[in-house]
């Protein structure tokens, strides 16, 4: 493996992975000369076998390899949960093949060859995609914890009022007082920090929390 660049686990890298040496010192040379960090690979087996950490960046990827196709190493990544956006480029690139990368997510397929300005444009994109999934992720992940913090009654009544139940319904559902449900209510929405039900019932679509179902 060539790996360029030590990376932090806040700056960006740009992984290439090519089997044609002075391609990926040209990618090298461009991607650099606009301040990025690289990684090179020369196949999708030695990128996957490498224990990369996570970190941001985006992939730049050939579609044809000996044995295995950047398509397959497209897959193999959504199965083992690797998120990185990825580019593809290619000498041989078709109609199908290309509308077969852009529908399992893609986020570009140039055809060599292209100019520089296009890869540049595309890396962007792809990077920005990568900081919002990533934004979205801590958001999701800290979300998860404020949940977390609620006790068994609380995440029923959470449950509850994200149905449209009004208090007194809630107690009776609980076979509680309508002044505990109250004061359970104040709780939930402390902990998970909403502002009032609209957004504590967004908050639970985000976490994929079931509404109690209407009687």
């Amino acid at each position: 493996m060539q790996q360029h660049s030590a990376t932090t686990e806040q700056q960006p890298s740009i992984v290439v992975i090519d089997d044609d040496a002075a391609i990926r010192r040209a990618l090298d040379n461009l991607f650099k000369s606009v301040g990025f960090a690289v990684e090179l690979f020369s196949s999708p087996q030695e990128f996957l076998q490498s224990g990369r950490p996570d970190r941001p960046g985006c992939i730049v990827l050939d579609v044809r390899f000996p044995g295995r196709s950047g398509l397959d190493m497209q897959r193999d990544l959504a199965r083992a949960e690797t998120k990185l956006p990825i580019i593809f480029i290619t000498a041989y690139g078709d109609i199908p093949m290309s509308v077969r990368a852009m529908k399992a997510g893609a986020v570009e397929f140039l055809t060599k060859p292209f100019r520089d300005q296009d890869l540049l444009d595309a890396v962007g994109t792809a990077l920005e995609t990568d900081r919002a999934r990533r934004a979205g992720d801590s958001r999701l992940a800290e979300l998860r914890i404020r949940f977390g913090t609620l006790t068994a009654r609380e995440r029923q009544v959470m449950s509850l009022v994200v149905a449209g139940r009004l208090n007194k319904q809630i107690a009776g559902e609980l076979g509680v007082s309508e002044m505990t449900v109250k004061m359970h209510r104040r709780q939930v929405m402390r902990k998970m920090r909403a502002s009032g039900v609209a957004q504590l019932v967004r908050l639970a679509d985000q976490l994929g929390v079931a509404a109690t179902p209407s009687a």
